[in-house]
């Protein structure tokens, strides 16, 4: 069983994926666009315009896989009440990443060292997404 998870950037799938590529280096399996689907979005599901939105996308970063949406473009997304969480090989890679997630984004706990981990942060990045970056002890 696999349990993964699917974002809706509201407008913004395309830009997120851009920036979650040059921070991760994560890679595009698919992605289609609401104009690509064989059958019409329901009424009312997208404002008109969004033809070129991301319907679905899947992108890998590391062994997992986060699917995405633009959702019903509203330009507001909403991410609450969950974390992602990134194991970092190392301290270096734990701090160009948390850099990079907090740049437009915003610090919630700031990268240093705990208990259980030798490098452990929270930030949420420029869409709202929150991230756990850990370096595994």
């Amino acid at each position: 069983m696999t349990i993964q998870p699917y974002l809706f950037f509201e407008g913004r799938a395309e830009e997120a994926a851009a920036f979650y590529q040059k921070v991760f280096g994560a890679k595009i399996e698919m992605l289609m666009r609401y104009k690509d689907s064989p059958d019409p979005c329901p009424e009312g599901m997208a404002p008109p315009g969004s033809e070129g939105k991301v319907m679905h996308m899947s992108l890998k970063i590391g062994d997992g896989v986060v699917m995405g949406s633009d959702g019903r473009c509203s330009g507001k997304p909403d991410f609450q009440g969950f974390s992602l969480s990134y194991a970092a090989r190392d301290a270096e890679e734990a701090d160009r990443v948390f850099a990079a997630l907090s740049e437009g984004g915003a610090v919630q706990m700031p990268l240093g060292k705990t208990f259980f981990s030798p490098r452990f942060g929270m930030a949420a990045d420029r869409f709202g997404v929150s991230w756990m970056v850990i370096v595994p002890a």
